[in-house]
This record gives structure tokens, C-alpha cells and sequence, in this order.
């Protein structure tokens, strides 16, 4: 059997984060989860690094170390999505307050010190949220760039183009500097956009099977899923609400289930309208070298299933 993948999760939780991070830990012998770093997003960082531990307790495994991480992006202020999310980032059901301490070293600095302590090119990064964490330990120690095994993300779009401005998506958008110094670092970088996301919808018949398991995570999942559906049901007229964030940790488990292109992908940083858009070449019409594997496709009958299978273990 292969050793367990390590990985840092980082996150702006976020019930679609709060998904990932236990699909993530339901998966102890594929994913070694070394640590969850928490950055402003969604909602701000106290609610953020709150979460992340609420999820974990959730889980049964309060043993995993959190940490908090940067409060604000690199050079704007912090847009968050309480508007989808809710004020705390969970709402739904009732969430009762986590107990498991909050680690007292910076996020960052985890990362920095995870990356050089462990073999080099051992370690993924999967950020959930906006890459100002991830910038700021590659800024800080660019040493540590080449250790990274890989970067795989949520975040930017190209055929469904924006879920915040018209062309960009929320987790670029909001640290648009921070996604330009981690899509140029070389790191072999593979992105779950809205593209793919938006094929993995929560539809009714899917939040019934979460609830269906009779755990306490299936019923809170299905009741993460009822309240942030009614946002996208409403604004995209569709069957349910994207579950983004998961997608991370499915491609990691099941990469068999996704399809994309080794593509270039840019960020732009000064657009009068188009902020924060992933300028993604998906038909190579530059000579931009690929930096990036953009992927457009997912089996979402198999995610889903997989999905609430991998839940039910917890």
C-alpha cells in the first residue's frame, strides 16, 4: 500500500470548505493532513480559524493542529461572502462552539517550517480560499517554492467566467496579488475552477443521501447544503448549488474522475472591470508557456457518490 498523500489544507470555512476538510480527514489512508491554515475569505479570519476547528470536532478528530493565518489580503481590503455563507460561515444548523485549541504559531510560519522539515517535494498545498497564506510563505521564504510538491486549488474560471464581478471568481477576486505570485512561482499547480464546480451541483436527490447516512455529520452536511443552495439555486436558476471546495480533495483521491488541459494560466491585477480574472489560454492562442492543469470536466454522478461514502466512515 502507498504511503498517505501529506498535505496542508488552506481554508476561508465556508460550509463547501467545511465539506472538503471532511472528506479530507474521512480519509486518513489516502491523505496525511498535516495541518489546516486558516486565511480571511469567506468571512474573516476569527470566524475562519473558528471554523476550520468546529469542522474537525465535527469530524471526531481533534487532534488535527489549526492554525491561523494572514487577516487580510496583500494589498486591498478584504472582500467577504456572508451574503452566500452566512454571518458566521456556517450557518445552517446550529454549530456548537469548538473546544480543541487553536495552535499558537502563525500559519505562514507552519508552512515555511512543514516545507523544509518534511522531504522535498512531499508536502501538496490544497488552498480552499484565497492564496494570501500561500503568497506570503512563498515571499517570505522562497526557498520553500521548490519543495512543494504541488498546488491543487479552487479558485478562478474561464467558460462560466465570474461568481463576484462579472469576470472573475470570489477566491482570486479577493486576493488577486496574492494568486499572481503563486501562479507564476513554477510550482506544478492544477486548478478546480467554477468551470468544473458548477457541474458538481447539490441536487435534491444528493442532499437527501447525506442526510440518508444517520450521522451527525451526513445531517449537518445536508443542512450546509440546504441553506448556501438557496444563494446559487436563485442566482444561477439551477438544480442545487455548486459544492466547490470538495472537489480538491476529490481530485487528490480520484483524479479519474476530472478531465482538463496543461494550459497558461494569468492573473489580472489591474483590470478597470475585470479584477481578479484567471486569463486562462484554453485554446492556446499564446505562446505562453502552460502553468497550470485547468480542469473543465468531472463525472459528478461518481463524485457524489464517492463523496457520501467516504463521509459515512465518519
Amino acid at each position: 500500500m502507498t504511503a498517505a498523500r501529506k498535505i496542508i489544507i488552506d481554508t476561508d470555512p465556508g460550509q463547501d470548505d467545511a465539506v472538503a476538510i471532511l472528506l479530507a480527514l474521512a480519509s486518513p489512508d489516502d491523505l496525511d493532513v498535516l495541518g489546516i491554515t486558516a486565511v480571511a475569505g469567506n468571512v474573516p479570519l476569527p470566524l475562519t480559524e473558528k471554523n476550520a476547528r468546529i469542522v474537525c470536532e465535527l469530524a471526531g478528530k481533534p487532534n488535527t493542529r489549526v492554525f491561523a493565518g494572514c487577516a487580510a489580503p496583500l494589498a486591498r481590503p478584504l472582500v467577504t461572502a456572508e451574503h452566500v455563507h452566512g454571518k458566521t460561515g456556517l450557518d445552517g444548523p446550529p454549530m456548537v462552539d469548538p473546544t480543541m485549541p487553536l495552535e499558537d504559531q502563525h500559519a505562514v510560519d507552519f508552512i515555511i517550517e512543514t516545507l523544509r522539515q518534511e522531504a522535498s517535494g512531499t508536502v501538496t498545498l490544497c488552498p480552499l480560499g484565497p492564496l494570501t497564506n500561500i503568497a506570503t510563505a512563498f515571499q517570505r521564504a522562497p526557498d520553500i517554492i521548490d519543495r512543494v510538491a504541488a498546488i491543487v486549488l479552487m479558485g478562478g474560471a474561464y467558460f462560466e467566467v465570474g461568481n463576484i464581478t462579472p469576470a472573475a471568481e470570489f477566491n482570486i477576486y479577493v486576493d488577486p496579488e496574492a494568486a499572481k505570485i503563486v501562479f507564476a512561482s513554477g510550482v506544478d499547480i492544477t486548478v478546480l475552477p467554477l468551470d468544473v464546480t458548477h457541474h458538481a451541483l447539490t441536487t435534491q436527490a444528493r442532499v437527501d443521501a447525506f442526510k440518508a447516512l444517520g450521522t451527525q455529520v451526513g445531517e449537518t452536511v445536508a443542512a450546509w447544503t440546504n441553506f448556501f443552495e438557496r444563494f446559487d439555486k436563485e442566482k444561477y436558476g439551477s438544480a442545487g448549488a455548486p459544492l466547490h471546495d470538495p472537489c480538491v480533495i476529490a481530485y487528490l483521491l480520484w483524479p479519474d474522475i476530472f478531465a482538463g488541459r496543461h494550459i497558461n494560466v494569468e492573473i489580472e491585477t489591474d483590470g478597470t472591470y475585470t479584477t481578479g480574472m484567471t486569463v486562462a489560454d484554453w485554446w492556446r492562442v499564446t505562446d505562453r508557456p502552460a502553468n497550470a492543469l485547468f480542469i473543465k470536466d468531472i463525472d459528478a454522478e461518481a463524485f457524489f457518490t464517492r463523496l457520501t461514502d467516504r463521509l459515512s466512515r465518519l
